[in-house]
């Protein structure tokens, strides 16, 4: 007997959304599955609060910053991280595209394995060009760059010292910030 899983498009996860049948439930769609999401941890919820907030005071109005809304990828997945640094417009008619992105950033405790393999291929795949997971477990920043061919060809791991845009040289972090 052969198994064979439905993969949904964004246009039957939208279609599904659009009946209810989802309220209350914090999913995602990641390579055509709905995939049920991680609850945030106090830890989790003031990173991202604190982070984002740096992000704002630091890039002003050069920069929309997304937590936790959906980033449309491809027909088959739409995410949503933790934060996501946008081209600043109104998104009132659709969600950001892979275009629409300066940096991503996940907060990873119990969700590393899926933030580090099924969300970085489909990052990569996008063409996302930063990509951050703060392994919370480990005290490790993962940083992720230059997509090429459906994966990243550049991987660093930081415990310390501080980190610095792609899109934004000039705006740093401090690693430690982000994983505690």
């Amino acid at each position: 007997m052969t198994i064979t899983l439905t993969r949904w498009t964004i246009n039957d996860y939208h279609t599904i959304i659009n009946t209810g049948l989802l309220i209350d439930r914090r999913v995602e769609l990641l390579n055509g599955l709905i995939i049920e999401m991680s609850p945030e941890s106090p830890l989790h919820a003031d990173l991202n609060r604190t982070i984002g907030d740096q992000f704002r005071i630091g890039l002003g109005n050069k920069v929309q910053v997304s937590e936790g809304k959906p980033i449309t990828l491809s027909n088959f997945s739409e995410p949503e991280p933790d934060i996501a640094l946008l081209k600043p417009r109104s998104y009132r008619h659709s969600h950001p595209t892979a275009d629409d992105v300066y940096l991503i950033i996940e907060f990873a405790n119990t969700s590393l394995e899926k933030d580090t393999q099924e969300k970085r291929l489909a990052y990569a795949q996008a063409g996302i060009k930063d990509y951050w997971v703060a392994n919370l477990r480990d005290k490790q920043l993962i940083l992720y760059r230059n997509p090429q061919q459906g994966d990243y060809q550049s991987q660093q791991l930081l415990t310390s010292g501080s980190i610095s845009l792609l899109a934004f040289p000039n705006i740093t972090l401090e690693v430690i910030t982000l994983l505690s």
